[in-house]
């Protein structure tokens, strides 16, 4: 159940760098995290601290209409992963 959830923030995360343009070491500068925190998050070895979770819903809010969309598309995924 949990490699589950952490596979869809995994989605998410790659979702977003890619939607921002930026290569994940960018996108670690952002967050100010390491390259290889990045790359731990989007290959599901590793999920981000709620900290790093605040920041990247920040990006996400930021984004206006494409990030409430990759917002509400993961946590769609993730409430029907949660009732089945």
């Amino acid at each position: 159940m949990e490699l589950e959830k952490s596979l869809k923030i995994s989605d998410l995360i790659r979702e977003l760098r890619q939607q921002l343009d930026l290569s994940q070491e960018k996108f670690a500068a952002k967050l100010g995290v390491s390259l290889r925190t990045v790359n731990r998050w989007e290959n599901g070895s590793t999920v981000p601290s709620q900290m790093a979770l605040k920041l990247i819903e920040e990006m996400l809010q930021k984004m206006g209409e494409p990030g409430k969309r990759l917002l509400k598309e993961y946590l769609l995924k993730a409430e029907q992963r949660e009732d089945s």
